[in-house]
């Protein structure tokens, strides 16, 4: 009996010895497969990419006991994850929504669906902003750029329309003898999903030459990252474009198109990111399935030679 047990406790600890390093090693893996998803973006994929290599160089001179630029490095790779945390406050937002909700399966998913605007979509929505400006009507337009915004960040979710994209429907919702003419219009692809919805405002500090529809617009791309907002002002006329709570503005129509254009290519750009992530991921899996199996042989043969 005796050694029976002791023989069960040398198996168990040249388990533990193999297993739980590669536990570990497999929950770093995982959890940077998850930053690289949320993310999903070429430009800040550097960023990530910058940190992990900050972090390796840290780990490797904490080893190799190279105290003052062990040192150096772990105070870089704070500063560094501070930075991110300022520069990637949206990502992280959805980060912290989605283990809330309970949604943690749906992180390691690439959610990003195609909603790419052709030309014309983009053309009709400057050619209608072009007419609002010019007759001083106010309005507000909500264009998703990747995946559906969740309602849930509406105030008030407005009125279904499910209606093709055209310059006269969004001229006609915004006149005043309208009832949706207050809120705002969501646009996804090239469809016109809703109107009058009612958006929260936000709690930054503007200006007092913004009024409500600017506020909106801030609150709304500051609490959602997959949007932009063009806003046309009732009492001057001029157009600004919204994102991640930051407006732009006065511009041209011209300026609007460009802007768009631009946004959307970079929706594509972004979109093809994602395959080279599932492939990344896919390849991972295995190699830690493969890795496992490895140290289950190796701890099972080791255990026959010592009878």
């Amino acid at each position: 009996m005796g050694s029976l047990l002791k023989q069960w406790l040398t198996n168990l600890g040249w388990t533990q010895s193999f297993l739980l390093p590669a536990i570990d090693i497999g929950l770093v893996l995982v959890l940077t497969y998850m930053v690289l998803v949320i993310i999903g973006e070429r430009r800040t994929l550097w960023m990530v990419r910058g940190l992990i290599i900050l972090m390796l160089a840290a780990a490797l001179s904490s080893t190799l006991q190279l105290r003052l630029l062990s040192f150096v490095l772990e105070k870089l790779v704070i500063g560094s994850a501070v930075a991110m945390a300022f520069i990637l406050q949206a990502e992280f937002r959805r980060l912290l929504e989605q283990l809330g909700r309970g949604e943690i399966l749906q992180l390691f998913q690439s959610s990003r669906e195609a909603v790419a605007k052709p030309d014309s979509v983009i053309d009709e929505i400057v050619d209608a902003v072009k007419e609002l400006s010019q007759n001083r009507i106010g309005a507000l337009m909500i264009l998703e750029t990747d995946r559906p915004i969740d309602e849930r960040d509406f105030s008030v979710p407005g009125v279904r329309l499910n209606a093709e994209v055209s310059r006269e429907l969004l001229q006609t919702i915004f006149q005043t003898s309208t009832l949706l003419h207050d809120g705002a219009v969501l646009i996804r692809a090239s469809r016109v999903v809703a109107a009058g919805v009612i958006l929260p405002i936000s709690e930054r500090t503007a200006s007092r030459q913004l009024g409500t529809r600017h506020r909106a617009a801030m609150g709304i791309t500051e609490r959602v990252e997959n949007c932009v907002c063009v806003v046309v002002s009732e009492e001057t006329g001029s157009i600004s474009l919204a994102e991640r709570g930051t407006l732009n503005r006065p511009l041209t129509s011209s300026k609007l198109r460009e802007l768009l254009r631009a946004k959307f290519s970079q929706t594509a750009e972004r979109e093809a990111v994602a395959p080279q992530l599932r492939s990344l991921g896919r390849r991972l899996v295995s190699q830690a399935v493969a890795l496992t199996s490895r140290l289950f042989r190796f701890s099972s043969s080791a255990s026959r030679e010592k009878k």
